[in-house]
């Protein structure tokens, strides 16, 4: 057999006490050679993939698998699921497999095989199977009446689970009426969906940055729920819906008996049209399943408190004088090529402070990295002499003005439940461009991060209002943007929704405007 050069290095790292640096460095290397070799040929070098899943279960410090773990999901497993091609979905379905067969067949994955080998599936051919005629069935649900509970496994993601999931729970809650209709997710959920009275929700939170067996853990954690929702239902009685979650590791692990498992095929290139959005493909999907076509848009249920805080809020700068309410939010969720820049931001919103009356509600984001590039673009906005504040939601009315800029530090929900009372919504490919056309709030997303027009197409913001993308190649040239040619862009889309009109947009790009690097 051929030495194989990165498990040479891999043994040399081991033995010399290894760090999470090195480990994070060699585990990036070993994935991009993944990648390499598998984009000159599709061919798969499954000895990579051994070796990464080696390098995540080797250590009893916790921290010391997170690299080889990071490094196989966020870098193998995100770019096979991101292009909507069938090769890569087949591919990661290899990939997975192959993974979870090593891990089932390690002490620590004692659980993970006995809990496999429960669905009588006792090889990584037997989960291959499975998984591709779970992908391919075509026989919906065949007895409605006999469904006492249906479950939903959450997408993980908040943006996937309103494009794609809230479609899913309304539909049932059409298609099943009193029928029990339990969500699976993470506590965060509650923000969203906690207003809507006929929904349970079961909370397991998916580790998207632990180590390997970390993240399979949460699949353990559902059969448990499902094991407690089966305890009172008759035999048939208890369906579930897999709209391609983490949870499940995108359908490669099973959660119900094949029979009772419906499978949202959400990565075909095949099944559904190339210009069709997620929200519209799971219709499509649903229209198949459920035997009717009672389409829905996204929807959130914000709690009833969230929902008053901003109404109260917005009502106050409406009273105070404000005219036009925006809401906007610069996250991007750790994915730096998503975001153009702060030069980009405090330029548009400079320019949005033009139009009279205009009060900016920014999301100042969570986690430190987002917070610091929130404070340099108000800083910046302070620089040119606008009025900025500053202040954790929610807002006492004796805060608010009628021109200015708003830094407001908010939950997820109270932000969801703000941009439902705002006139327009102005972000990032993010959960919130979802969240704004899910209220029907008129959504403009600057697109970047990808050049994948059909991933474009089928993350694009849907909803029942006007929803428009401005895409910015953030990847061919990210030093060469010009920034005041993203701007304008941004504001004639604004004109083409019926937001401002054409002569008060000439009037504010008149000449050219400055800020203060």
């Amino acid at each position: 057999m051929e030495d194989f050069f990165y498990r040479r290095k891999w043994e040399a790292l081991k033995g010399r006490g290894p760090d999470c640096r090195a480990l994070a460095r060699l585990s990036d290397q070993i994935a991009h050679s993944f990648l390499d070799k598998y984009l000159k040929d599709h061919s798969v070098e499954e000895r990579y993939i051994d070796l990464l899943c080696e390098m995540s279960t080797s250590f009893a410090d916790e921290q010391l698998s997170v690299p080889a773990a990071g490094a196989l999901f966020g870098i193998i497993v995100e770019s096979l699921c991101d292009e909507f091609e069938e090769l890569q979905t087949m591919t990661y379905n290899q990939v997975m497999t192959r993974v979870i067969a090593y891990c089932r067949g390690i002490p620590e994955g004692s659980a993970l095989d006995e809990a496999l080998k429960g669905f009588r599936l006792f090889s990584r051919q037997d989960l291959l199977k499975r998984i591709i005629a779970l992908r391919q069935k075509e026989s919906g649900l065949e007895n409605p009446q006999g469904v006492h509970t249906a479950v939903v496994l959450s997408r993980v993601t908040l943006g996937a689970d309103v494009a794609i999931t809230s479609v899913l729970l309304q539909r049932l809650q059409k298609a099943l009426p009193g029928v029990r209709i339990v969500l699976i997710g993470a506590e965060k959920l509650e923000q969203v969906y906690g207003g809507n009275p006929d929904l349970c929700l079961r909370r397991v939170d998916y580790a998207r940055r632990g180590g390997l067996l970390q993240r399979l853990k949460p699949w353990h954690e559902v059969l448990e729920c499902l094991e407690e929702e089966c305890r009172d239902v008759p035999a048939g009685g208890l369906v579930l819906f897999d709209p391609d979650s983490r949870l499940s590791q995108l359908g490669v692990l099973p959660v119900r008996p094949f029979a009772d498992s419906f499978f949202f095929d959400s990565r075909s290139e095949q099944n559904w049209g190339s210009n069709l959005s997620m929200a519209e493909t799971t219709n499509a999907w649903l229209d198949r399943i459920v035997g009717n076509s009672h389409f829905c848009y996204p929807r959130v249920w914000v709690p009833e408190a969230a929902a008053a805080n901003a109404r109260h809020l917005t009502e106050a700068f409406r009273a105070k004088g404000a005219r036009r309410l925006v809401a906007l939010n610069f996250g991007v969720g750790g994915n730096a090529r998503k975001r153009v820049g702060p030069d980009f931001e405090a330029r548009l919103m400079h320019c949005l402070l033009q139009e009279p009356g205009t009060v900016l509600l920014l999301d100042t984001g969570a986690g430190r990295e987002e917070l610091e590039a929130g404070r340099v673009v108000l800083q910046r906005l302070k620089d040119l002499g606008h009025e900025v504040r500053e202040q954790a939601f929610p807002v006492g009315p004796d805060r608010v003005m009628e021109q200015g800029v708003f830094g407001l530090r908010a939950a997820f929900g109270d932000m969801a439940a703000l941009i439902a009372c705002c006139d327009e919504f102005i972000g990032y490919d993010s959960a919130f461009q979802h969240i704004a056309a899910a209220q029907g709030t008129p959504c403009l997303t600057v697109f970047a991060g990808s050049n994948n027009k059909r991933f474009i197409r089928r993350w694009s913001a849907f909803g029942p209002n006007s929803s428009r993308i401005i895409h910015v190649d953030t990847l061919n040239h990210p030093q060469g943007l010009d920034v005041e040619d993203i701007v304008v862009r941004v504001m004639h889309q604004r004109v083409l929704a019926g937001l401002v009109s054409g002569p008060e947009v000439e009037e504010v790009h008149s000449s050219r405007f400055t800020v203060a690097e």
